[in-house]
């Protein structure tokens, strides 16, 4: 009987399988790699841009409940610390090195030809993802990935770099630094998709859908197996987006302004014991304004946008408990590890003074959006509507008790984040908090440690860098005595070094300035602090104590050279550097797209259609007519729509949300097979788009200033792809005739 149920699914699976009464030698390679015994579950959670002080359970005004609550079961780190830009912090976490050894010593898409700043992730540095797998952990990665180069971040790769190259089994999520919460263009694994269509779509609860669907089904079908889940939301990057129900919960909390909520925060901090009660609250830097000296209306914008930035906050915390609670219901629940990090860098000033609803082309640009402009459109903000970014004082006020912000490596509110971890029956004491000094880099030691894993020395046959990072897994038995440490920072050329209880820095830029000049290091001031006596850095002691901070200037050198810091640069928001990176389109003329590929990421792959150029595309009509998108590169902060409508032909132009230029044609095309195409020339020192059906001119107009189309987008073929570029159609407005090709021509 035996014999014939081998012979019968030897038929169905199409291979003549022999029957055999003698058992089967086992074959080497179908052995799969086991975990340690009793090794936990183990859930990585890092949110994006929030500062030290913005967590109820870190003094913050801004409700976290799920952040509180496992901070109450387990344990909070008070002096834990980041780069101070999310790609490096990224890469730092999931390797265990510090950012410049990997290749991440600024942001993706500011990479240079530079030994610490090539954005290329070695084969020397696995990460803890390919390391838990080769230990016999199932892996994924949800949300935000920004550790891919642009140019390999297409449809087509190379995916080396990408998270399923790098150890995760599994991903969803997005692309990049950001991504609309409304509309995102995302991945699952290397596909790129539009998200779901359904009513109040949003990427944190399609992330933790998401999540807890591969939990299910891991749970269903390897029970026994441990899991590594990394969930990393875009949350509370840039754009500012969440439902007007969450919004309505923040309403008149922050119309005292941010110097009010600054000593708010500080106040509860000492109540809860966050820091000492001999520490300081830092002055606001000269740079930004007092509340008070706001005028009526001003106050009534930024109080909007600190709302909306709240609210978009605490859904984030809920969608990640939704996650959690899955996790912990299901095998294994009652031993999984929960590290959960608020923030990958302080809180970002790169709004601006006055905020922005159009983010993105202001940083870009250097432009602010008038103030009077973002009153007018104010009740857009965390809506579709809206690329919205809060004003830069509300940053600095996240970061109590600290100076400065994202991006400033040379201060802790640029570097020091809140951390709590939550591993039931394996803390000695929930609630406690714990001042031990630690970096992202401890966090994979740390699991490396508890689990019960040597780190490999070479993987796939390459041999592997050390490990910088110290494990901090004696401090969940209890607090532990400091050991000695040193840790350089360095992040757009700000500068820092921390060493036994001492920091000296040196910052070089203002965080909202993106275009400021370069000047000379030489120019910038030197600070020293004793931290273990000055736990906010409100005291300088560098005219006091000159040896000190020679010393330390010494060992920043030294510590900069041992890991690829130097040299430093300062990366600012130009196109020079994507001129020098590798290109998929750079040197070509003409593109052809068919209808059905891919979403192509709007910036890389795509041909930049700034000057004089051309898009035909060749369609039929059906008899009852037809409309909607034939071709359309960007979203709604700016790109290129050509579409139908109630049968005629229209070109838009999206000067990033600001300006429309719009051409119609004089009569809707009839039925049956059209090449309908735009055509952009120089003429008379502006530029006009011409309209052309089979070849005659159908309607012209002037076109005089095209800007990139927006990041947050895509180009696709038959359909809007994201939020919608033009003004003419809502949603993605799929074209109902056939398209047989659309050809580019520049």
């Amino acid at each position: 009987m035996a014999g014939g149920m081998a012979i019968a699914l030897g038929a169905m699976m199409g291979s003549p399988l022999a029957a055999q009464d003698a058992a089967p030698q086992a074959v080497a390679d179908w052995k799969q790699p086991e975990a340690p015994k009793n090794a936990p579950n183990v859930i990585l959670i890092l949110l994006d841009d929030v500062g030290f002080g913005a967590a109820s359970s870190f003094g913050g005004p801004i409700a976290t409940p799920v952040f509180d609550q496992l901070a109450g079961e387990g344990l909070r780190y008070n002096r834990f610390h980041t780069t101070a830009v999310c790609s490096p912090t990224r890469a730092a976490l999931l390797t265990g090195r510090n950012q410049h050894r990997v290749q991440f010593g600024n942001v993706s898409g500011q990479e240079k030809p530079v030994d610490g700043y090539n954005g290329i992730w070695p084969r020397s540095a696995a990460s803890v993802a390919r390391v838990l797998k080769d230990n016999g952990y199932s892996t994924s990665a949800f949300g935000k990935w920004h550790n891919t180069p642009n140019w390999e971040a297409s449809p087509v790769g190379p995916f080396d770099r990408w998270p399923t190259g790098l150890g995760f089994e599994y991903f969803y999520g997005f692309m990049g630094g950001e991504a609309d919460q409304w509309q995102p263009i995302l991945y699952r694994n290397t596909v790129s998709q539009t998200a779901p269509e359904k009513p109040g779509y949003h990427i944190n609860t399609d992330m933790a859908d998401d999540a807890i669907n591969w939990l299910h089904t891991h749970q269903s079908l390897a029970p026994g197996k441990p899991y590594f889940l990394y969930f990393a939301p875009g949350a509370t990057h840039a754009p500012h987006q969440v439902g007007p129900e969450w919004i309505a919960k923040y309403r008149g909390k922050f119309d005292g302004g941010w110097d009010a909520m600054r000593k708010l925060t500080f106040a509860r901090q000492k109540k809860l014991g966050i820091i000492p009660k001999h520490a300081k609250l830092t002055e606001r830097p000269a740079e930004l304004p007092a509340w008070d000296a706001m005028s009526t209306d001003a106050k009534r914008l930024y109080a909007r946008q600190m709302e909306v930035y709240a609210a978009f906050l605490e859904q984030t915390d809920y969608e990640v408990g939704r996650m959690i609670a899955e996790a912990r219901k299901g095998p294994g629940g009652d031993n999984t590890l929960v590290i959960y990090i608020m923030g990958d860098n302080g809180a970002s000033a790169e709004g601006g003074l006055d905020g922005s609803d159009r983010n993105l082309f202001d940083m870009i640009t250097g432009k602010g959006q008038p103030l009077d402009q973002q009153l007018a459109r104010m009740g857009d903000l965390g809506g579709d509507k809206a690329d919205n970014h809060f004003a830069s004082a509300w940053a600095w006020a996240s970061d109590t008790p600290f100076q400065w912000t994202k991006q400033i490596a040379s201060h802790l509110g640029g570097v020091r984040n809140p951390m709590v971890v939550s591993w039931p029956g394996h803390i000695a004491k929930g609630g406690e908090i714990r001042s031990t000094w630690t970096h992202v880099i401890d966090v994979a030691p740390t699991l490396y440690e508890i689990i019960g894993i040597i780190p490999p020395q070479a993987v796939d046959g390459v041999d592997q860098m050390s490990i910088d990072g110290i494990s901090f897994a004696t401090s969940f038995k209890g607090a532990a005595p400091q050991a000695p440490r040193t840790q350089y920072f360095e992040m757009h050329a700000n500068r820092g070094i921390y060493s036994n209880g001492w920091m000296a820095g040196a910052r070089h830029h203002t965080p909202w300035l993106l275009h400021e000049a370069d000047k000379p290091l030489s120019a910038d001031k030197w600070e020293l602090y004793n931290l273990d006596q000055d736990f906010s850095q409100a005291t300088d002691l560098a005219a006091r104590n000159p040896e000190k901070l020679k010393e330390l200037q010494a060992l920043y050198e030294s510590e900069s050279a041992r890991n690829s810091a130097t040299p430093l640069t300062l990366q600012t928001m130009s196109s020079t550097l994507m001129n020098i990176q590798p290109s998929l389109e750079r040197g070509r003329k003409e593109f052809v797209f068919k209808r059905g590929g891919a979403p192509i990421p709007s910036l890389y792959g795509m041909p930049m259609l700034i000057g004089p150029h051309r898009i035909d595309a060749k369609i039929t009509v059906p008899a009852q007519g037809a409309q909607g998108v034939i071709a359309s590169n960007g979203a709604r902060d700016g790109g290129f729509t050509l579409y139908l409508k109630d049968g005629y032909l229209v070109y838009e132009n999206n000067f990033a949300d600001v300006r429309y230029d719009t051409i119609r044609s004089a009569a809707a095309l009839p039925a049956g097979p059209a090449e309908v195409s735009f055509v952009l020339a120089a003429e008379n020192g502006t530029q006009i788009g011409h309209l052309l059906v089979n070849g005659t001119e159908v309607g012209s107009g002037p076109v005089p200033r095209i800007f990139m189309p927006s990041y947050l987008g895509a180009f696709c073929v038959g359909q809007n792809c994201g939020t919608p570029v033009g003004k003419g159609y809502t949603g993605r407005f799929p074209f109902t005739g056939d398209i047989e090709e659309v050809r580019i021509t520049r």
